[in-house]
């Protein structure tokens, strides 16, 4: 809960929520190494449930940040373009994001943290 208003907090300058920019960030990276995305694939990239990520793109839509296109080889279904203006706000996104978590993890030993899951690991076997 604490990392979820860390993430909120660092979001909140840009005008965007996590999900939104999860959805943001899939967008653009499904459009980097393939074909822009339509609402099914982009909800299975970002793990979110199809009718809520609908209604996030209509948000995000409205925020000028992304573009829902016809789909050149299916006119009746649509796809998923992040805009000049939403790549410029997923770039700044994700260094506040990453800046955040950066911060909110200094605190971890990453060995000793290794070294334990490792061990719980090997217990469940």
């Amino acid at each position: 809960m604490r990392w979820q208003r860390v993430m909120t907090a660092a979001l909140a300058p840009l005008d965007l929520t996590h999900v939104q920019f999860v959805l943001l960030a899939s967008a653009m990276w499904l459009s980097r190494y393939g074909e822009p995305p339509n609402q099914v694939q982009l909800a299975a990239q970002a793990g979110t449930e199809v009718k809520m990520t609908s209604d996030v793109v209509a948000r995000l839509e409205a925020k000028g940040l992304i573009v829902r296109d016809t789909n050149p080889r299916d006119s009746r279904a649509k796809v998923i373009r992040v805009s000049t203006t939403g790549t410029a706000a997923v770039q700044r996104a994700i260094v506040a994001v990453e800046a955040a978590d950066a911060a909110f993890f200094s605190a971890v030993d990453e060995a000793q943290l290794v070294g334990l899951l490792k061990r719980l690991a090997g217990e469940i076997r």
